[in-house]
């Protein structure tokens, strides 16, 4: 369902039972919260059955209450404050086992983006990398850390690469100011969702090129400016926003891009290791002297 679910809950608040008026006003007050309960734990939150919870998120309209949460988790994951952040993660990891749960759910978001991640779509994305005149990369805040991994390794498979770096929107224009139909860019943000990142892409569409997006849903500003996409889940671990699944797809189109550009991968990287050996960039390994 792509209606916003809040004014979903609003306009139907008349017809509901009166548990599920007891569900619809606390995830209207509180669906930072809501959004990562479990249908039971929201039906004691509100002291209502299990069951009236799910028959809410039919009567909403959703295939149970799972759609309904996931319904709910896109609709605020591009708003919720670094405050609300903490709070909503301090509800979902018990302090004794912070690891396990982390762990476990990026875990699971790795599992839910290989499910769902379109294979025809990442086909694509290789096939225009790979015969592009130039490529852009953009990423800021967090995503940065995404930006700057998938940079490294597409300029050593590339000779053209431009990693768009500023902290002002009218910097990141000038650096793009050649882009044109031959070249791909590449904007890569999550929740919560880059201004910059969507006003660059929005740039490059509009001379022509070939813009991909790597983000989280059809929800994101990215997906309807692009024309190309490839989602991962991304998820929240308090402050800190959990990156795994989306590194695990950078990942993959570094390794399919290169097995494309094979010959010119094998060239680059056997100077590479006559050059590193050379100026001893990597220590050697063996046994310790006596």
């Amino acid at each position: 369902m792509s209606r916003d679910i809040l004014a979903a809950i609003q306009s139907g608040m008349d017809d509901f039972s009166k548990g599920q008026k007891l569900i619809g006003h606390y995830i209207l007050d509180n669906y930072d919260k809501a959004a990562f309960m479990t249908a039971a734990k929201l039906g004691q939150t509100v002291r209502v059955s299990e069951s009236t919870v799910v028959r809410f998120a039919s009567e909403l309209g959703y295939d149970g209450y799972p759609a309904m949460q996931r319904a709910l988790q896109e609709m605020i994951r591009s708003k919720l404050t670094s405050v609300q952040r903490i709070e909503v993660a301090n509800d979902r990891i018990s302090d004794e086992d912070v690891l396990a749960k982390v762990v476990q759910s990026d875990i699971e978001k790795i599992r839910l983006t290989l499910e769902e991640l379109s294979r025809e779509e990442f086909s694509a994305v290789v096939e225009a990398i790979v015969h592009a005149r130039r490529i852009y990369i953009l990423g800021v805040r967090s995503a940065s850390t995404l930006s700057d991994f998938l940079t490294f390794y597409f300029n050593l498979i590339f000779d053209d690469v431009r990693q768009v770096q500023s902290t002002l929107a009218s910097e990141m224009f000038e650096q793009m100011l050649r882009v044109g139909p031959e070249d791909v860019v590449i904007g890569i943000s999550f929740p919560r969702y880059s201004t910059r990142t969507a006003r660059a892409m929005e740039f490059a569409r509009d001379q022509g090129a070939t813009v991909v997006a790597i983000t989280d849903s059809e929800l994101s500003p990215l997906y309807q400016i692009a024309g190309l996409r490839l989602l991962a889940k991304s998820d929240m671990a308090s402050f800190v926003d959990s990156l795994v699944a989306p590194l695990s797809v950078i990942n993959a189109l570094i390794v399919a891009v290169g097995r494309k550009k094979l010959t010119e991968v094998t060239d680059t990287f056997s100077r590479l290791e006559r050059i590193w050996d050379e100026y001893h960039v990597y220590e050697k390994s063996g046994p310790a002297g006596g």
